[in-house]
């Protein structure tokens, strides 16, 4: 594939990943992910007084969580009504926070521009890895720091990404989203501008009254099982539905003791430092 072709892939990558966080209602699923918020402004060390930039903010709960310590924050999405709801969130506490619409591999912000830059659930979903992970980089400023919250491959929705693209598989020049969930890698991503690259692995434990009814919210909630599910017959949707079942039901993230399930989606926070000189 010449470079041209690889371009273009990647922006039939990005507009077909637009159309799929626009989709299901990503307001419910972001309801899951708000405890890696504060766990991920934490482990960067984020302090009262500093500028932060969250990144592919969705909903809002990183940018909401760093002006809760009194920081002035910013906070960018691709995914306009995703905007608007973190917006309205940001309203009802009163806090000050300034939401745009904006594309994560391209940040309107010149070089140098935050003390802190985090993203949470976000840049692991971009088209383009490398040049997402320098955009990170680029905005930062010198001796700032940087910080995501991914999801890993081995953990449940990992797993669960995984499930979905054995029943539709997606295009060649799309990376696995969980790459971001490997230090090694974020590493590799964020080049020779960063030092002081570590991570910690999480849990967030989600509750639902069945396996059957975990499967039927993703399906019709998240982005990539709502779409992968869109492309697929009836024969198929059911097929997925019930391989989405069975990972709840039988991986070993699940607790079943008591009414309902749960299950603990690991995380991994990967933090660095940009060089000071």
């Amino acid at each position: 594939m010449t470079n041209s072709q690889t371009l273009d892939a990647r922006n039939e990558l990005k507009v077909a990943q637009h159309r799929t966080w626009s989709s299901g209602d990503y307001g419910k699923i972001a309801w899951l992910t708000v405890p890696l918020a504060p766990q991920l402004v934490a482990d960067t060390g984020v302090a009262p007084g500093t500028s932060v930039l969250d990144v592919a903010t969705g909903t809002g709960h990183v940018a909401i969580e760093a002006a809760r310590r009194f920081c002035d924050v910013t906070g960018i999405d691709y995914v306009e009504g995703l905007v608007e709801v973190a917006r309205r969130r940001a309203a009802a506490e009163a806090l000050p926070i300034a939401f745009e619409v904006a594309d994560a591999e391209a940040l309107p912000f010149a070089d140098a521009s935050f003390d802190v830059v985090l993203s949470a659930i976000g840049v692991m979903f971009t088209a383009d890895h490398d040049r997402s992970a320098a955009e990170l980089v680029r905005v930062c400023r010198p001796g700032g720091r940087i910080g995501v919250a991914s999801w890993t491959a081995e953990g449940f929705i990992g797993r669960l990404l995984k499930t979905v693209t054995a029943h539709v598989p997606p295009p060649p020049v799309a990376l696995p989203p969980t790459r971001w969930g490997n230090e090694d890698v974020v590493r590799e991503l964020f080049g020779a501008e960063v030092v002081d690259v570590a991570s910690s692995t999480h849990e967030v434990r989600q509750h639902f009254v069945s396996a059957e009814a975990f499967a039927d919210f993703m399906l019709t909630y998240y982005g990539p099982t709502y779409t992968a599910a869109l492309r697929l017959d009836t024969q198929g949707r059911a097929a997925l539905r019930g391989d989405l079942v069975t990972l709840a039901e039988s991986s070993d993230h699940h607790h079943g003791s008591g009414p309902g399930i749960a299950l603990d989606w690991q995380y991994r926070v990967v933090t660095a430092s940009r060089k000071a000189t």
